[in-house]
């Protein structure tokens, strides 16, 4: 009995003791839930609270009057960004793009020059580019050469004088540049010594110090040039400069040779573009000449002072009416230089391209025991 009297006790305690410890919690509860409406309330009165700003004040350990300085702070910022103005700075406008000087002739360069950048170059007008005229014989002398010297066209820019010339050459080839000049009319024939012929001549040889200075080598050919052979083979890797001959007198390398600007190769470096400006100067220092004359007359002083090598390409083959080569087995070009008039270049070049067309279709042994020879005498060829 008295143990279940305890029991009771025990019970009647351990009834008290629950309510004890319920209290506390329930205590907990009601303030964290006033604390709660304490904070929505906060945030309704001032929009400009975050939830961010609330977290660090109930997690600041100042005092209230810091936490006071620190909502006001906030406050302050979130008053300032909404008053911010906003300035919107444009970007400078770039650049603009310079026009090249030379046009489209980097492009065309660029489209025809080889590995080591060389390109082939010749000069034309409307005259030379009518049907049947220089320039039709021109591309023949490729086509019909041996040695695979028609896949040199790939690489001939040809520079053109007049607007006519220019819509001819885009017919016909892929790498045609337009070179723009003033003061002379070049869509007819230009004939030695004139006025007109002398500004030409000049004028491109001017426009060959340009490519040289653009960073080109450049083989320059007249359009009546005949090509049967690749020439590169015979121009020295030591020259400078390397130009046929009128008159070759069987040394290369001898100043005493008599040159001719129509078959002219130039590397390109500060010799060769310091020479050209003296050949250039040459005009007025030796005024009423030609640019061949000039180069005549200055190569011995350039040569002494610039350090430049000149090499006289051989006449057996690169050849010309002025000392014409007669072995067909070795000629590579042949000029129609030391003639005048388009009309006696067109005889006797179309004589030539005849009996070149013979000797291509020939057999060997045929070739080989030399029975064809140049029709002569012509209007110019002897």
């Amino acid at each position: 009995m008295l143990g279940g009297g305890k029991m009771k006790g025990g019970d009647a305690v351990s009834g008290g003791g629950g309510s004890s410890n319920i209290s506390p919690m329930v205590s907990f509860l009601l303030g964290a839930a006033v604390a709660t409406v304490c904070v929505l309330f906060f945030m309704s009165a001032s929009p400009g609270r975050s939830l961010v700003d609330v977290a660090a004040w109930s997690h600041n350990n100042g005092t209230a009057a810091q936490h006071h300085h620190h909502l006001r702070s906030v406050a302050d910022d979130a008053d300032a960004a909404r008053n911010l103005s906003v300035v919107v700075v444009a970007a400078p406008a770039p650049a603009p793009v310079q026009a090249s000087p030379y046009g489209d002739l980097e492009e065309v360069l660029a489209r025809a020059a080889t590995a080591d950048r060389t390109v082939i170059m010749t000069q034309i007008n409307a005259a030379w580019t009518k049907p049947g005229s220089l320039l039709d014989l021109f591309f023949e002398s490729f086509r019909t050469g041996e040695g695979g010297v028609a896949r040199l066209l790939d690489h001939l820019v040809i520079v053109t004088m007049d607007p006519a010339a220019y819509a001819g050459c885009q017919l016909v080839h892929p790498h045609c540049y337009f070179l723009r000049t003033t003061g002379v009319d070049y869509r007819g024939e230009k004939f030695f010594m004139s006025k007109d012929y002398l500004e030409m001549m000049w004028g491109r040889n001017k426009f060959q110090q340009t490519i040289l200075q653009l960073g080109y080598n450049f083989l320059f050919t007249d359009v009546d040039v005949m090509w049967f052979r690749d020439p590169f083979k015979h121009i020295s890797m030591g020259a400078d400069i390397a130009i046929s001959s009128d008159v070759f007198m069987g040394d290369p390398y001898s100043l005493g040779n008599f040159p001719n600007g129509g078959f002219l190769f130039v590397r390109s470096c500060n010799k060769t573009i310091e020479f050209y400006r003296h050949w250039q100067a040459g005009r007025y220092r030796f005024f009423g000449k030609h640019e061949q004359d000039v180069f005549n007359l200055i190569k011995h002083e350039m040569t002494d002072r610039l350090g430049v090598a000149i090499q006289f390409l051989d006449t057996t083959y690169i050849s010309g009416f002025c000392q014409l080569s007669r072995d067909l087995n070795k000629i590579c070009t042949l000029h129609a230089n030391c003639c005048v008039g388009l009309g006696a270049k067109l005889h006797d070049l179309r004589n030539v391209l005849d009996v070149w067309r013979n000797y291509t279709a020939a057999p060997v042994p045929d070739k080989r025991a030399g029975k064809f020879q140049w029709k002569v005498p012509g209007i110019c060829i002897h």
